[in-house]
């Protein structure tokens, strides 16, 4: 039996984690089940189980409805266009853009890594007085998407879109003596932390919030592994908060740190 409650809307996309073992047959007959259901929903896709590459890009396959895999999301009063199959966007992350608004002071650069379609630097622009948020997103097909909600959201006088891999966008900003007020790293699961690239561009009283994933006994190994890279880094750090942001399996977690530079 499909578990009724295993699926996201992003606008009038939904998208299903059927269990594994789910047949051809019962997910399209729950897909034309919830359209009937569910008027503001006009596609239904099935969700893989895995987010493949270092894009963290999805692979959806269409059950029913009209055919597209792009969405048009709107949440703190922005609107985000983008296809699910070729970013990466996290509905679950919607709090988590809203309370950054509350961290951001009138006047701060902010620098965003891992910027996707642009929803961390797009909410923080349009709901905060920062006089700029510089945007880094590696994906290509993400840089496009992200330009486009830049225009639709009328924030382009303060999002300054930055393409490529953060290191060497890191090492260009550093060269030019660049430094932040605010630091945001909602990281997928990677193997680098990016935190040496995060103290390249911090200074004193700038603030980090960096993002990570582990077990939830294993928090306080990652506030450790922060604290070494500071010391790395030839800085000193305080630590604001520690916060889980949002379960992903039994017993993971996303988690929160949220530091200053001494």
């Amino acid at each position: 039996m499909v578990n009724h409650r295993a699926y996201s809307i992003l606008g009038s996309v939904a998208i299903v984690n059927f269990p594994r073992g789910t047949s051809r047959k019962e997910k399209k007959k729950f897909a034309i089940d919830l359209l009937k259901k569910n008027k503001a929903v006009k596609t239904v896709l099935s969700k893989s189980h895995i987010f493949s590459g270092r894009l963290r890009t999805m692979k959806t396959k269409y059950l029913a409805g009209e055919k597209t895999k792009e969405v048009v999301y709107r949440e703190n009063g922005c609107v985000f266009r983008f296809n699910v199959d070729k970013t990466y966007f996290s509905p679950r992350l919607s709090n988590e853009r809203k309370e950054m608004c509350t961290k951001v002071k009138k006047g701060d650069e902010v620098f965003v890594m891992f910027a996707g379609v642009a929803p961390f630097s797009i909410v923080v622009a349009r709901n905060t007085k920062a006089a700029k948020i510089y945007s880094n997103e590696l994906n290509r097909k993400a840089n496009k998407y992200a330009e486009m909600n830049v225009e639709l959201n009328k924030v382009k006088e303060k999002v300054v879109l930055l393409n490529g891999d953060v290191r060497k966008v890191a090492k260009k900003l550093a060269k030019e003596k660049k430094k932040f007020d605010v630091i945001l790293m909602p990281r997928p699961q990677l193997k680098h932390s990016f935190l040496k690239e995060a103290f390249m561009l911090s200074r004193k009283g700038t603030r980090i919030y960096y993002y990570d994933f582990c077990k939830v006994d294993e928090v306080d190994s990652k506030v450790e592994m922060i604290r070494a890279e500071a010391v790395k880094a030839g800085k000193k750090i305080k630590i604001l908060k520690i916060k889980p942001a949002g379960e992903i399996a039994p017993y993971k977690i996303r988690v929160r740190v949220d530091f200053e530079v001494l």
